[in-house]
Protein backbone atom coordinates (compact mmCIF):
# COMPACT_ATOMS: atom_id res chain seq x y z
CA UNK A 1 0.00 0.00 0.00
CA UNK A 2 0.79 3.45 -1.01
CA UNK A 3 2.44 5.96 1.80
CA UNK A 4 0.52 9.21 2.64
CA UNK A 5 2.30 12.33 1.71
CA UNK A 6 2.26 13.70 4.74
CA UNK A 7 4.36 12.36 8.00
CA UNK A 8 1.90 11.36 10.44
CA UNK A 9 2.97 10.27 14.26
CA UNK A 10 2.62 7.41 15.34
CA UNK A 11 1.69 6.44 19.25
CA UNK A 12 4.27 4.18 21.58
CA UNK A 13 2.46 3.12 23.53
CA UNK A 14 4.69 0.76 26.06
CA UNK A 15 3.30 -2.05 27.87
CA UNK A 16 6.52 -3.88 29.57
CA UNK A 17 5.44 -3.15 32.77
CA UNK A 18 2.17 -4.32 32.32
CA UNK A 19 2.13 -6.94 29.84
CA UNK A 20 5.70 -7.30 29.78
CA UNK A 21 5.67 -8.01 33.14
CA UNK A 22 3.37 -10.88 32.78
CA UNK A 23 5.48 -12.85 31.04
CA UNK A 24 6.42 -16.53 33.57
CA UNK A 25 9.25 -15.31 35.44
CA UNK A 26 9.51 -11.35 34.60
CA UNK A 27 8.46 -10.31 37.51
CA UNK A 28 9.98 -6.75 39.13
CA UNK A 29 10.35 -4.96 42.35
CA UNK A 30 8.68 -1.85 42.74
CA UNK A 31 12.37 -0.09 43.12
CA UNK A 32 12.87 -2.41 39.53
CA UNK A 33 10.34 -0.93 37.92
CA UNK A 34 10.70 2.77 38.83
CA UNK A 35 14.42 2.00 36.95
CA UNK A 36 12.89 0.99 34.33
CA UNK A 37 9.68 4.03 33.72
CA UNK A 38 12.80 6.26 34.27
CA UNK A 39 14.39 4.54 30.87
CA UNK A 40 11.42 4.67 29.24
CA UNK A 41 11.11 7.91 29.85
CA UNK A 42 14.62 8.84 28.36
CA UNK A 43 13.48 6.47 25.78
CA UNK A 44 10.75 9.24 24.64
CA UNK A 45 8.29 6.72 24.42
CA UNK A 46 4.40 8.23 24.27
CA UNK A 47 2.56 6.14 26.72
CA UNK A 48 3.72 3.84 29.67
CA UNK A 49 1.10 1.33 30.43
CA UNK A 50 2.41 1.25 34.19
CA UNK A 51 0.35 -2.17 35.74
CA UNK A 52 -3.21 -3.36 36.53
CA UNK A 53 -3.83 -1.90 39.64
CA UNK A 54 -6.70 -4.11 40.94
CA UNK A 55 -4.51 -7.20 40.44
CA UNK A 56 -2.26 -6.82 43.90
CA UNK A 57 -1.16 -4.41 46.18
CA UNK A 58 2.18 -4.46 44.37
CA UNK A 59 0.57 -3.39 40.79
CA UNK A 60 -1.11 -0.43 42.60
CA UNK A 61 1.83 0.86 44.35
CA UNK A 62 3.98 0.27 41.14
CA UNK A 63 1.37 2.48 38.69
CA UNK A 64 0.63 4.87 41.94
CA UNK A 65 4.95 5.30 42.00
CA UNK A 66 5.27 5.96 38.37
CA UNK A 67 2.61 8.17 38.23
CA UNK A 68 4.02 10.48 40.85
CA UNK A 69 7.82 9.72 39.59
CA UNK A 70 7.14 11.05 36.58
CA UNK A 71 4.07 12.89 35.77
CA UNK A 72 3.86 14.56 39.50
CA UNK A 73 5.53 17.61 38.83
CA UNK A 74 4.19 20.94 36.92
CA UNK A 75 8.05 21.17 35.36
CA UNK A 76 7.71 17.14 34.37
CA UNK A 77 4.46 17.12 32.51
CA UNK A 78 5.75 18.86 29.73
CA UNK A 79 8.15 16.54 28.53
CA UNK A 80 6.88 12.88 30.55
CA UNK A 81 4.88 10.46 29.07
CA UNK A 82 1.11 9.44 30.06
CA UNK A 83 0.62 6.64 32.65
CA UNK A 84 -1.41 4.20 32.23
CA UNK A 85 -3.31 1.73 34.37
CA UNK A 86 -5.60 -1.08 33.46
CA UNK A 87 -8.77 -2.18 34.54
CA UNK A 88 -11.64 -4.35 33.45
CA UNK A 89 -15.20 -3.06 32.89
CA UNK A 90 -16.13 -3.14 36.41
CA UNK A 91 -16.39 -0.13 38.39
CA UNK A 92 -13.85 -1.08 41.61
CA UNK A 93 -11.30 -1.93 38.52
CA UNK A 94 -11.78 1.95 37.84
CA UNK A 95 -11.59 3.32 40.53
CA UNK A 96 -8.69 1.60 41.85
CA UNK A 97 -7.38 2.76 38.53
CA UNK A 98 -8.58 6.24 39.04
CA UNK A 99 -6.66 6.07 42.75
CA UNK A 100 -3.69 5.08 41.70
CA UNK A 101 -3.06 7.75 38.70
CA UNK A 102 -4.04 10.59 41.21
CA UNK A 103 -0.61 11.82 40.24
CA UNK A 104 -0.70 11.88 36.96
CA UNK A 105 -3.29 14.53 37.06
CA UNK A 106 -4.57 14.96 33.34
CA UNK A 107 -0.97 12.69 32.16
CA UNK A 108 -2.88 9.91 33.21
CA UNK A 109 -4.99 7.29 31.56
CA UNK A 110 -7.78 4.76 32.31
CA UNK A 111 -7.51 1.50 29.85
CA UNK A 112 -10.86 -0.22 30.37
CA UNK A 113 -11.57 -3.62 28.54
CA UNK A 114 -13.80 -6.82 27.51
CA UNK A 115 -13.90 -9.51 25.75
CA UNK A 116 -16.17 -9.35 22.26
CA UNK A 117 -15.49 -12.46 20.15
CA UNK A 118 -17.65 -15.19 19.95
CA UNK A 119 -15.78 -17.78 22.04
CA UNK A 120 -15.38 -15.25 25.27
CA UNK A 121 -18.36 -14.34 25.73
CA UNK A 122 -19.48 -18.31 25.14
CA UNK A 123 -17.29 -19.64 27.26
CA UNK A 124 -15.72 -16.67 29.76
CA UNK A 125 -18.31 -14.38 29.87
CA UNK A 126 -21.67 -15.98 29.60
CA UNK A 127 -23.21 -12.35 28.37
CA UNK A 128 -25.09 -11.51 25.74
CA UNK A 129 -24.28 -8.95 23.10
CA UNK A 130 -26.68 -6.23 24.00
CA UNK A 131 -25.15 -7.00 28.08
CA UNK A 132 -21.41 -6.30 26.85
CA UNK A 133 -22.15 -3.19 24.42
CA UNK A 134 -24.59 -1.82 27.88
CA UNK A 135 -21.32 -2.74 30.13
CA UNK A 136 -19.25 -0.38 27.74
CA UNK A 137 -20.66 2.06 27.77
CA UNK A 138 -21.23 2.29 31.21
CA UNK A 139 -17.31 1.57 31.91
CA UNK A 140 -16.09 4.37 29.50
CA UNK A 141 -18.41 6.89 31.13
CA UNK A 142 -17.55 5.76 34.55
CA UNK A 143 -13.44 6.11 33.71
CA UNK A 144 -14.52 9.33 31.91
CA UNK A 145 -15.17 10.88 35.11
CA UNK A 146 -12.25 10.72 36.67
CA UNK A 147 -9.66 11.54 33.29
CA UNK A 148 -10.24 13.27 30.29
CA UNK A 149 -7.91 10.35 28.71
CA UNK A 150 -10.22 6.78 28.51
CA UNK A 151 -9.13 4.03 26.09
CA UNK A 152 -11.29 0.89 24.80
CA UNK A 153 -10.07 -2.47 24.38
CA UNK A 154 -12.39 -5.11 22.93
CA UNK A 155 -10.93 -8.15 24.30
CA UNK A 156 -9.69 -11.00 21.33
CA UNK A 157 -10.75 -8.69 18.64
CA UNK A 158 -8.87 -9.99 15.59
CA UNK A 159 -11.60 -12.67 16.43
CA UNK A 160 -14.63 -10.89 16.95
CA UNK A 161 -17.07 -11.14 14.10
CA UNK A 162 -16.79 -7.38 12.48
CA UNK A 163 -20.29 -6.15 12.26
CA UNK A 164 -20.40 -6.72 16.52
CA UNK A 165 -16.89 -5.55 16.49
CA UNK A 166 -18.38 -1.84 14.84
CA UNK A 167 -21.33 -1.95 17.02
CA UNK A 168 -18.84 -2.36 20.35
CA UNK A 169 -16.47 0.36 18.99
CA UNK A 170 -19.43 2.63 17.62
CA UNK A 171 -20.43 2.37 21.91
CA UNK A 172 -16.94 3.13 23.28
CA UNK A 173 -16.84 6.27 20.79
CA UNK A 174 -20.46 7.64 21.81
CA UNK A 175 -19.42 7.05 25.23
CA UNK A 176 -16.26 9.63 25.28
CA UNK A 177 -13.68 6.90 24.60
CA UNK A 178 -10.37 8.76 23.32
CA UNK A 179 -8.60 6.22 22.19
CA UNK A 180 -10.02 2.55 20.72
CA UNK A 181 -7.26 -0.28 20.96
CA UNK A 182 -7.91 -3.15 18.48
CA UNK A 183 -6.16 -6.22 20.42
CA UNK A 184 -4.96 -9.67 18.67
CA UNK A 185 -5.12 -11.12 21.82
CA UNK A 186 -4.00 -14.39 21.26
CA UNK A 187 -1.94 -13.93 18.18
CA UNK A 188 -4.37 -15.14 15.89
CA UNK A 189 -4.47 -13.04 13.35
CA UNK A 190 -2.52 -12.60 9.78
CA UNK A 191 -1.21 -9.31 8.37
CA UNK A 192 -3.91 -8.41 5.32
CA UNK A 193 -6.86 -10.11 7.68
CA UNK A 194 -5.51 -7.55 10.58
CA UNK A 195 -5.33 -4.74 7.81
CA UNK A 196 -8.74 -5.29 7.11
CA UNK A 197 -9.99 -5.23 10.51
CA UNK A 198 -8.87 -1.79 10.59
CA UNK A 199 -10.13 -0.60 7.46
CA UNK A 200 -13.61 -2.28 7.98
CA UNK A 201 -13.36 0.05 11.61
CA UNK A 202 -12.52 2.96 9.77
CA UNK A 203 -15.29 2.67 6.88
CA UNK A 204 -18.13 1.64 9.41
CA UNK A 205 -17.66 3.89 13.02
CA UNK A 206 -18.69 7.22 12.89
CA UNK A 207 -16.96 9.50 14.80
CA UNK A 208 -13.70 7.29 14.49
CA UNK A 209 -11.53 9.76 12.74
CA UNK A 210 -11.65 11.90 16.28
CA UNK A 211 -10.33 9.03 17.83
CA UNK A 212 -7.11 7.58 17.32
CA UNK A 213 -6.81 3.46 16.83
CA UNK A 214 -4.01 1.60 18.54
CA UNK A 215 -3.07 -2.14 17.97
CA UNK A 216 -1.75 -4.40 20.27
CA UNK A 217 -0.80 -7.97 19.14
CA UNK A 218 0.64 -10.63 20.41
CA UNK A 219 3.36 -13.12 18.61
CA UNK A 220 2.38 -16.75 18.99
CA UNK A 221 2.48 -17.07 14.99
CA UNK A 222 5.31 -14.54 15.08
CA UNK A 223 3.29 -11.97 13.13
CA UNK A 224 2.96 -9.37 15.90
CA UNK A 225 5.55 -6.28 14.15
CA UNK A 226 3.70 -7.51 10.59
CA UNK A 227 0.08 -7.44 11.78
CA UNK A 228 0.78 -3.66 13.72
CA UNK A 229 2.42 -2.34 10.73
CA UNK A 230 -0.43 -3.54 8.11
CA UNK A 231 -2.96 -2.18 10.88
CA UNK A 232 -0.39 1.16 10.47
CA UNK A 233 -1.03 1.24 6.73
CA UNK A 234 -4.54 1.03 6.70
CA UNK A 235 -4.93 3.68 9.47
CA UNK A 236 -4.28 2.71 13.20
CA UNK A 237 -1.82 5.78 14.40
CA UNK A 238 -0.70 3.80 18.17
CA UNK A 239 1.12 0.36 18.69
CA UNK A 240 1.10 -0.79 21.94
CA UNK A 241 4.41 -3.30 22.52
CA UNK A 242 7.04 -4.21 25.01
CA UNK A 243 10.78 -3.78 25.27
CA UNK A 244 12.65 -7.07 23.27
CA UNK A 245 8.73 -8.05 22.92
CA UNK A 246 8.27 -9.83 26.05
CA UNK A 247 4.86 -10.82 27.47
CA UNK A 248 2.40 -13.34 27.86
CA UNK A 249 3.58 -16.81 26.39
CA UNK A 250 5.38 -16.33 22.59
CA UNK A 251 5.36 -12.24 24.01
CA UNK A 252 4.00 -8.77 22.21
CA UNK A 253 5.15 -6.80 19.00
CA UNK A 254 8.64 -5.90 20.12
CA UNK A 255 9.16 -1.84 20.41
CA UNK A 256 12.67 -1.83 18.90
CA UNK A 257 11.32 -3.36 15.86
CA UNK A 258 8.57 -1.91 15.15
CA UNK A 259 10.26 1.95 15.58
CA UNK A 260 13.00 1.02 13.84
CA UNK A 261 10.90 -0.17 10.49
CA UNK A 262 9.27 3.14 10.64
CA UNK A 263 12.42 4.87 10.86
CA UNK A 264 14.22 2.58 8.43
CA UNK A 265 11.29 2.37 5.69
CA UNK A 266 9.95 6.13 6.00
CA UNK A 267 10.37 5.88 2.71
CA UNK A 268 7.54 3.45 2.65
CA UNK A 269 5.46 4.81 5.92
CA UNK A 270 5.99 7.97 5.47
CA UNK A 271 5.57 7.94 9.37
CA UNK A 272 7.55 8.56 12.32
CA UNK A 273 7.06 8.24 16.07
CA UNK A 274 8.98 10.69 18.83
CA UNK A 275 11.59 7.49 20.08
CA UNK A 276 14.63 8.51 20.80
CA UNK A 277 15.93 5.30 18.88
CA UNK A 278 19.56 6.11 19.85
CA UNK A 279 18.23 4.75 23.92
CA UNK A 280 16.99 1.71 22.68
CA UNK A 281 19.69 -0.67 23.19
CA UNK A 282 20.59 0.80 26.82
CA UNK A 283 16.99 0.02 27.57
CA UNK A 284 16.97 -3.36 25.76
CA UNK A 285 19.49 -4.37 28.06
CA UNK A 286 18.06 -3.06 31.33
CA UNK A 287 15.00 -5.30 30.52
CA UNK A 288 16.71 -7.91 30.46
CA UNK A 289 18.76 -7.49 33.21
CA UNK A 290 15.57 -6.06 35.58
CA UNK A 291 13.87 -9.58 34.30
CA UNK A 292 16.20 -11.95 33.97
CA UNK A 293 15.00 -12.76 30.41
CA UNK A 294 18.22 -13.03 28.18
CA UNK A 295 17.79 -11.29 24.44
CA UNK A 296 18.66 -14.02 21.71
CA UNK A 297 21.89 -13.85 19.72
CA UNK A 298 19.67 -13.03 16.91
CA UNK A 299 17.17 -10.81 17.99
CA UNK A 300 16.75 -7.84 15.38
CA UNK A 301 18.05 -4.77 16.34
CA UNK A 302 19.30 -5.59 19.88
CA UNK A 303 20.96 -8.95 19.46
CA UNK A 304 24.04 -9.71 19.69
CA UNK A 305 24.46 -10.39 16.29
CA UNK A 306 22.35 -7.81 14.98
CA UNK A 307 25.07 -5.86 13.35
CA UNK A 308 27.74 -8.96 13.37
CA UNK A 309 28.87 -9.99 10.15
CA UNK A 310 31.33 -13.65 9.76
CA UNK A 311 30.57 -14.14 5.88
CA UNK A 312 33.78 -13.34 3.51
CA UNK A 313 31.74 -11.60 0.68
CA UNK A 314 29.67 -9.77 3.47
CA UNK A 315 32.75 -8.04 5.04
CA UNK A 316 34.38 -7.61 2.06
CA UNK A 317 31.53 -5.25 0.98
CA UNK A 318 31.56 -3.97 4.48
CA UNK A 319 34.67 -2.52 4.07
CA UNK A 320 33.99 -1.01 0.78
CA UNK A 321 30.74 0.73 1.28
CA UNK A 322 28.51 0.01 4.93
CA UNK A 323 25.31 -0.14 3.13
CA UNK A 324 26.18 -2.95 0.90
CA UNK A 325 24.98 -4.99 4.17
CA UNK A 326 23.72 -2.81 7.01
CA UNK A 327 20.34 -0.77 6.71
CA UNK A 328 20.58 0.78 10.03
CA UNK A 329 23.96 2.07 12.21
CA UNK A 330 24.44 0.47 15.29
CA UNK A 331 24.84 3.99 16.51
CA UNK A 332 21.36 4.31 15.31
CA UNK A 333 20.02 2.23 18.68
CA UNK A 334 22.71 3.40 20.60
CA UNK A 335 25.78 0.53 20.04
CA UNK A 336 28.64 2.25 20.15
CA UNK A 337 32.07 0.77 19.71
CA UNK A 338 33.16 4.27 21.82
CA UNK A 339 31.47 3.19 24.81
CA UNK A 340 33.01 5.23 28.03
CA UNK A 341 34.52 2.87 31.01
CA UNK A 342 35.42 3.70 34.03
CA UNK A 343 38.39 2.36 36.31
CA UNK A 344 39.33 2.31 40.14
CA UNK A 345 40.80 5.54 39.64
CA UNK A 346 37.50 7.21 38.50
CA UNK A 347 36.20 9.61 41.52
CA UNK A 348 32.74 9.85 42.99
CA UNK A 349 31.97 12.71 41.31
CA UNK A 350 32.41 11.09 37.82
CA UNK A 351 31.01 7.68 38.64
CA UNK A 352 27.64 10.03 40.00
CA UNK A 353 27.74 11.45 36.67
CA UNK A 354 27.81 8.78 34.83
CA UNK A 355 25.09 6.69 36.99
CA UNK A 356 23.04 10.05 36.06
CA UNK A 357 23.40 9.30 32.04
CA UNK A 358 22.17 6.06 32.75
CA UNK A 359 18.81 7.22 34.42
CA UNK A 360 19.94 6.59 38.30
CA UNK A 361 19.29 9.17 40.26
CA UNK A 362 21.26 8.66 43.61
CA UNK A 363 20.85 9.88 47.02
CA UNK A 364 23.69 10.52 48.82
CA UNK A 365 23.22 7.02 50.62
CA UNK A 366 23.09 5.20 47.70
CA UNK A 367 25.78 6.49 45.46
CA UNK A 368 28.02 5.81 48.46
CA UNK A 369 26.78 2.23 48.84
CA UNK A 370 27.18 2.05 44.83
CA UNK A 371 30.40 3.83 44.55
CA UNK A 372 32.02 1.25 46.81
CA UNK A 373 30.53 -1.79 45.18
CA UNK A 374 31.96 0.00 42.04
CA UNK A 375 35.25 0.37 43.42
CA UNK A 376 35.21 -3.16 44.85
CA UNK A 377 34.28 -4.30 41.29
CA UNK A 378 37.12 -2.35 39.80
CA UNK A 379 39.48 -3.78 41.96
CA UNK A 380 38.83 -7.12 40.23
CA UNK A 381 38.79 -6.10 36.27
CA UNK A 382 40.63 -3.67 34.49
CA UNK A 383 37.35 -1.54 32.99
CA UNK A 384 33.98 -1.17 33.86
CA UNK A 385 31.29 -0.75 31.10
CA UNK A 386 27.95 0.56 31.43
CA UNK A 387 26.11 -3.13 31.58
CA UNK A 388 28.67 -3.52 34.89
CA UNK A 389 27.05 -0.37 36.49
CA UNK A 390 24.03 -1.56 35.76
CA UNK A 391 24.29 -5.04 37.37
CA UNK A 392 25.65 -3.08 40.44
CA UNK A 393 22.29 -1.56 40.71
CA UNK A 394 20.79 -4.82 40.39
CA UNK A 395 22.63 -5.79 43.27
CA UNK A 396 22.46 -2.65 45.54
CA UNK A 397 18.46 -2.95 45.06
CA UNK A 398 18.58 -6.59 46.02
CA UNK A 399 20.69 -5.94 49.07
CA UNK A 400 18.29 -3.13 50.37
CA UNK A 401 14.99 -4.63 50.16
CA UNK A 402 16.80 -8.03 51.23
CA UNK A 403 15.76 -9.91 54.33
CA UNK A 404 18.78 -12.63 54.24
CA UNK A 405 22.43 -10.84 52.66
CA UNK A 406 25.63 -13.07 51.44
CA UNK A 407 28.27 -12.08 53.71
CA UNK A 408 30.76 -14.75 52.63
CA UNK A 409 31.29 -17.59 50.66
CA UNK A 410 33.98 -20.44 50.55
CA UNK A 411 33.80 -23.39 48.16
CA UNK A 412 35.92 -26.13 47.98
CA UNK A 413 35.82 -28.24 44.48
CA UNK A 414 37.64 -30.54 42.39
CA UNK A 415 37.43 -33.79 40.20
CA UNK A 416 38.62 -35.78 43.46
CA UNK A 417 36.92 -33.89 46.36
CA UNK A 418 33.75 -33.77 47.42
CA UNK A 419 32.02 -30.48 46.63
CA UNK A 420 31.57 -28.17 49.78
CA UNK A 421 30.00 -24.55 50.39
CA UNK A 422 30.81 -22.51 53.83
CA UNK A 423 28.29 -19.77 53.36
CA UNK A 424 27.88 -16.77 55.95
CA UNK A 425 24.59 -15.19 55.89
CA UNK A 426 22.99 -12.07 57.67
CA UNK A 427 19.72 -11.25 58.50
CA UNK A 428 19.00 -7.69 60.19
CA UNK A 429 22.09 -7.81 63.06
CA UNK A 430 22.58 -11.54 63.56
CA UNK A 431 24.95 -13.29 61.28
CA UNK A 432 24.33 -17.01 60.56
CA UNK A 433 26.90 -19.50 59.21
CA UNK A 434 26.75 -23.12 58.44
CA UNK A 435 27.84 -25.78 55.53
CA UNK A 436 26.56 -27.99 53.19
CA UNK A 437 27.84 -31.15 49.97
CA UNK A 438 26.36 -31.11 46.86
CA UNK A 439 26.89 -32.40 43.40
CA UNK A 440 29.17 -29.18 42.68
CA UNK A 441 29.91 -26.05 43.54
CA UNK A 442 26.92 -24.11 43.04
CA UNK A 443 24.87 -26.87 44.69
CA UNK A 444 26.34 -27.24 47.94
CA UNK A 445 26.27 -23.25 48.11
CA UNK A 446 22.59 -23.16 47.45
CA UNK A 447 21.70 -26.53 49.78
CA UNK A 448 23.71 -24.20 52.57
CA UNK A 449 21.53 -21.29 52.01
CA UNK A 450 18.60 -23.75 52.25
CA UNK A 451 20.15 -24.96 55.80
CA UNK A 452 20.34 -21.66 57.10
CA UNK A 453 16.79 -19.88 56.01
CA UNK A 454 14.71 -22.72 56.13
CA UNK A 455 13.52 -22.74 53.38
CA UNK A 456 13.92 -25.25 50.32
CA UNK A 457 12.65 -24.58 46.36
CA UNK A 458 12.95 -26.27 43.87
CA UNK A 459 15.50 -25.17 40.93
CA UNK A 460 13.49 -25.40 37.82
CA UNK A 461 16.00 -22.99 35.59
CA UNK A 462 19.78 -21.98 35.83
CA UNK A 463 21.19 -19.71 32.97
CA UNK A 464 24.70 -17.92 32.59
CA UNK A 465 25.33 -15.17 30.46
CA UNK A 466 28.65 -12.61 30.74
CA UNK A 467 27.51 -9.00 31.08
CA UNK A 468 30.35 -7.39 29.27
CA UNK A 469 33.38 -8.55 27.39
CA UNK A 470 36.80 -10.53 28.47
CA UNK A 471 37.97 -12.87 30.53
CA UNK A 472 37.14 -10.70 33.46
CA UNK A 473 33.85 -10.12 32.86
CA UNK A 474 30.97 -10.24 35.16
CA UNK A 475 28.84 -12.89 35.37
CA UNK A 476 24.81 -12.98 35.53
CA UNK A 477 22.96 -15.71 36.52
CA UNK A 478 19.29 -16.06 36.10
CA UNK A 479 17.41 -18.82 38.38
CA UNK A 480 14.07 -20.05 38.68
CA UNK A 481 12.64 -21.70 41.62
CA UNK A 482 9.29 -23.20 42.20
CA UNK A 483 8.61 -22.46 45.94
CA UNK A 484 4.77 -24.91 45.82
CA UNK A 485 3.07 -21.81 46.05
CA UNK A 486 4.92 -19.45 43.44
CA UNK A 487 7.58 -19.49 40.52
CA UNK A 488 10.16 -17.03 40.86
CA UNK A 489 13.24 -15.41 39.18
CA UNK A 490 15.85 -14.16 40.88
CA UNK A 491 19.20 -12.71 39.40
CA UNK A 492 23.02 -12.17 40.98
CA UNK A 493 26.04 -10.88 39.17
CA UNK A 494 29.79 -11.77 40.08
CA UNK A 495 33.24 -12.22 38.70
CA UNK A 496 32.79 -15.48 40.36
CA UNK A 497 29.89 -17.65 38.63
CA UNK A 498 29.19 -19.20 42.12
CA UNK A 499 28.63 -16.63 44.06
CA UNK A 500 26.43 -14.81 40.96
CA UNK A 501 24.82 -18.33 41.82
CA UNK A 502 24.45 -18.11 45.20
CA UNK A 503 23.15 -14.10 45.14
CA UNK A 504 20.56 -15.52 42.32
CA UNK A 505 19.13 -18.06 44.50
CA UNK A 506 18.90 -15.86 47.62
CA UNK A 507 17.52 -13.16 45.91
CA UNK A 508 14.32 -15.29 45.28
CA UNK A 509 14.22 -16.81 48.84
CA UNK A 510 14.45 -13.19 49.72
CA UNK A 511 11.32 -12.24 47.28
CA UNK A 512 9.53 -15.36 48.24
CA UNK A 513 9.70 -13.98 51.77
CA UNK A 514 8.37 -10.47 51.22
CA UNK A 515 5.91 -12.12 48.63
CA UNK A 516 4.40 -14.08 51.93
CA UNK A 517 4.27 -10.73 54.26
CA UNK A 518 0.70 -9.75 54.64
CA UNK A 519 0.43 -6.04 53.04
CA UNK A 520 -2.64 -3.50 54.21
CA UNK A 521 -5.18 -2.66 51.44
CA UNK A 522 -5.37 0.92 50.18
CA UNK A 523 -8.76 2.73 50.78
CA UNK A 524 -10.51 4.16 47.32
CA UNK A 525 -11.06 7.41 46.32
CA UNK A 526 -14.33 8.90 46.20
CA UNK A 527 -15.59 9.20 42.56
CA UNK A 528 -15.25 13.16 41.35
CA UNK A 529 -18.51 14.42 40.75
Amino acid sequence: MSAKKKKDHVVIFDTTLRDGEQCPGASMVLAEKLQVARQLARLRVDIIEAGFPIASPGDFEAVHAVATELAGTAAKRRRSPSICGLARCVSGDIDRAAEALEPADHKGRIHVFLATSAIHREHKLKMAKSKIIETVVKSVSHAKSYVEDVQFSPEDAARTEHPFLVEVVQAAVDAGATTINIPDTVGYAVPEEFGACIAHLKEHVKGIDKVVIHVHCHNDLGLAVSNSLNAICHGARGVECTINGIGERAGNCSLEEVVMALRTRSDFFNLDTQVKTEEIFRTSRLVSQMTGLHVQRNKAIVGANAFAHEAGIHQDGMLKDRTTYEIMRPEDVGISGTELVLGKHSGRHAFGDHMKKLGFDLADQQLEKSYDAFIALADRKKHIYDDDLVAIMQNQMDMATAVYTLEYLHVATGNSTVPTATVRLKKGDEEMQDAACGDGPVDAALKTIERITGIQGKLLDFSLQAVTRGKDALGEVSVQVDFGDQTITGKGSSTDIVEAGARAYLNCINRHISARKPKGKKKTRRKAS
